[in-house]
C-alpha cells in the first residue's frame, strides 16, 4: 500500500535516525533522483552519502583544498557537481566513487550563491554574488552562456528543464527559454522588493505551477509560476541569525517544508497557507536544509547533524 501524504501523515513524522558524522554545519542536502542516496557537504570540507532504503551513511569524500558547498547529484549516482568556499570560486565536478575531480568550470569572480543541475540533462545553472548566471555543460569547462544581472541571483529549472528561473535582486523573477535564453527573458515578474532579507533559493513544484522562493529572513514566499501572483506568504519560525534557511516542496506539491534557527521544521500547507504542523527533532543547532525524498516517504533535515524522518504509521491511519 503507498501512503499518501495528507495532514495527519505530515503531523505523524518522527525522527528514525540521527547521524553524527558532521563537526560544523551542513550547508547542503540533495536526493539522487531516484531517491535511493542523499549527499550532504558540511563547512567541516566533507561530503557525506547516505543511502536511503538501508537508512545507512555509505561514504565520506573530504574536499579539504577547496571546501564545499551547494553540492548537487548529477544524473549518474556517483558523480556531483559542487562550488567551492576555498581558494576561488570555480565549480568543481568530482566522481564520488574514487573521489577524483573530473573537471573544473571556471568564471565566476565571486562567491557562487545558488547551482541547480537540469532535470533532463547534463547542464546546470550557476549564480553568484558577481551579479552573473552562468549556463554550463558537464562535458565542457567553457561556459555555455553567461547572463549579466542587475543583482544578486539565485536560479531554478523548471520539471520539463525547458525553462529556467532567475530571481534577480530579491524583487523580481525573470523567466528564460533555454533553446533562446540570449535573447533575454520571455517574461518577469516585478514582486515588493524584500525588505528585511534577501532570497537564497528558488525551487519549482515538482507540477511546475508554482514557485517557492527562501530567504534568510523569517519569511518564505509562493508565487505563481505563469503569472507571478503571489499566492502564499509562510511565515512564523523563526530565523533570528540571517541564516539561509531552505523551504522545499512535497513531491506532490502539497506541501511546504522549512528549517528553522530553533532546530524544528515547520510545514504547511501549500494551497491554503494554513500551518499544518512544527516537527520537533531535537536538532541542537539551526536547521538550514530540509527535503522531502522524491520517492520514498522520507524527509531529511540538518544542522550540523543529519535526521531521517518517516511517518508513524500507527497513529490511526
Amino acid at each position: 500500500m503507498k501512503m499518501k501524504l495528507i495532514d495527519p501523515v505530515v503531523r505523524s513524522f518522527k525522527v528514525a535516525k540521527v547521524f553524527r558524522e558532521n563537526t560544523d554545519k551542513i550547508n547542503a542536502i540533495d536526493f539522487s533522483p531516484n531517491g535511493e542516496h542523499l549527499i550532504s557537504c558540511s563547512e567541516d570540507d566533507q561530503i557525506v552519502i547516505y543511502d536511503c532504503e538501508k537508512g545507512t551513511q555509505s561514504r565520506t569524500v573530504n574536499s579539504k583544498k577547496y571546501g564545499v558547498d551547494l553540492i548537487h547529484f548529477t544524473h549518474a549516482n556517483n558523480t556531483a557537481i559542487h562550488s567551492s568556499t576555498k581558494v576561488d570560486d570555480t565549480i568543481r565536478y568530482l566522481s564520488l566513487h574514487d573521489n577524483k575531480y573530473l573537471r573544473y568550470f571556471p568564471g565566476h569572480t565571486k562567491k557562487v550563491i545558488s547551482l541547480c543541475i537540469s532535470p533532463v540533462e547534463d547542464t546546470f545553472l550557476s549564480g553568484s554574488l558577481d551579479k552573473t548566471l552562468r549556463l554550463w555543460d558537464l562535458r565542457s569547462p567553457n561556459c555555455q552562456g553567461l547572463m549579466h544581472l542587475s543583482g544578486r541571483p539565485v536560479a531554478a529549472y523548471d520539471p520539463e528543464g525547458l525553462i529556467f528561473a532567475a530571481g534577480v535582486n530579491s524583487e523580481s523573477i525573470k523567466l528564460y527559454d533555454l533553446r533562446s535564453f540570449d535573447k533575454g527573458p520571455f517574461v518577469t515578474f516585478k514582486l515588493n522588493q524584500e525588505k528585511e532579507c534577501d532570497w537564497t533559493g528558488l525551487k519549482f513544484s515538482r507540477d511546475g505551477k508554482t514557485i517557492l522562493i527562501s530567504t534568510n529572513g523569517s519569511i518564505i514566499r509562493l508565487v505563481d509560476a505563469f503569472h507571478g501572483t503571489p499566492l502564499q506568504t509562510f511565515t512564523g519560525y523563526p530565523n533570528n541569525k540571517g541564516v539561509a534557511i531552505e523551504a522545499s516542496f512535497s513531491p506532490d506539491s502539497q506541501f511546504i517544508f522549512s528549517g528553522s534557527t530553533d532546530g524544528r521544521v515547520h510545514v504547511w500547507n501549500a494551497d491554503t497557507g494554513y500551518k499544518v504542523c512544527v516537527l520537533n527533532g531535537d536538532h541542537p543547532g539551526p536547521v538550514q536544509c530540509v527535503q522531502f525524498n522524491p520517492k520514498y516517504m522520507l524527509l531529511a533535515s540538518a544542522c550540523t547533524n543529519m535526521a531521517f524522518w518517516l511517518p508513524v504509521s500507527d497513529e490511526g491511519l
